[in-house]
């Protein structure tokens, strides 16, 4: 099976020119398969994997023994994604006569609405970092990217020099895909970028690079920033200062564009501005929202009110 995952991979990036984020996902996941192969002894004869025997039973007991082990829908759905793909790769080689993964029902996906902040959290975030270091300006700017664009972290992380014009107030974004995409940024936002990339220039001189890095926001060593390095500072930030604990960078994507539709802004150009492909993906935010006014109708409408005082509870509102 190993040979045929290799080949797979080398699809992946020569024909499909698809992102190191779902190359590594995908194979990841057929790695766990493999091992629940070995493990189970399904498909395999003396230990090694027969793929012509991998049948809709085995499939069905992966996704059992993943349910057991309290894989989220979501999680199992893109494991199933990922072996459907590899086995439609197979059968297009001739490796195989038919995908049997087409006969597996996708589990459900259970709809979390996406946390985030309120105004006053994201400001009070955005007002922590001190500028009068390298770390702090970054962060600092890192923070105000987020919230004044909406970008998800792989992209904050591929942002080069040449990407933000400074003079135009834009940032030239590469999106899932390789899509591209220019993002808007507020007058504050690049005055806090300004001050970052003063300090950026300094501390590259302070490391004695042998090469300038391209990188929009670095590192202590002078390298670009990874998604790790970010996660990091954000959860350093969060930890220390009592936000909920299950905020993360894209939690202040959620929070763009949940703020941004709250305003008035037109769903189809939040859709543009968060980079996706399809206008269902962006109206999750409309639940957040719908939430927000009932709540807000609860307590303030004096029927709502009276509705309160006379049942001895919460009311609640049925829309027709």
């Amino acid at each position: 099976m190993k040979k045929l995952v290799k080949k797979f991979e080398e699809y992946l990036i020569g024909e499909k020119d698809a992102s190191h984020h779902t190359i590594s996902a995908y194979l990841n996941d057929l790695i766990q398969f493999e091992t629940f192969l070995k493990e189970t002894g399904h498909a395999c004869t003396n230990s090694q994997i027969q793929i012509e025997q991998i049948d809709r039973l085995t499939i069905r007991s992966f996704m059992s023994q993943l349910h057991e082990k309290s894989h989220s829908g979501a999680s199992m759905g893109r494991k199933l994604s990922a072996l459907s793909s590899f086995f439609k790769f197979l059968c297009r080689e001739g490796d195989i006569k038919t995908n049997i993964i087409k006969t597996i029902p996708v589990p459900k996906k259970i709809n979390k609405l996406p946390s985030y902040l309120s105004v006053d959290e994201v400001f009070r975030l955005l007002e922590l970092p001190k500028t009068n270091s390298f770390a702090g300006a970054r962060d600092k700017a890192i923070f105000e990217m987020f919230y004044d664009t909406g970008i998800r972290i792989s992209e904050l992380v591929r942002l080069s020099l040449e990407d933000l014009k400074i003079e135009q107030r834009t940032v030239k974004v590469l999106g899932k895909g390789k899509k591209e995409r220019l993002l808007p940024l507020g007058k504050k936002t690049i005055e806090i970028i300004k001050s970052y990339l003063k300090l950026r220039t300094e501390h590259i001189k302070s490391k004695n690079l042998t090469s300038c890095p391209s990188g929009l926001f670095l590192n202590q060593r002078g390298q670009t920033i990874s998604t790790r390095g970010v996660r990091k500072i954000m959860s350093k930030y969060i930890r220390a200062n009592n936000f909920p604990k299950n905020i993360s960078p894209h939690s202040l994507r959620h929070t763009f564009a949940t703020h941004m539709l709250e305003a008035g802004a037109d769903l189809r150009a939040i859709q543009e501005m968060l980079g996706h492909a399809s206008l269902s993906t962006t109206q999750k935010y409309t639940h957040l929202t719908v939430d927000r006014l009932i709540e807000t109708y609860d307590k303030a409408h004096p029927r709502a009110r009276m509705e309160s005082r006379i049942s001895g509870h919460s009311p609640t509102v049925v829309i027709k």
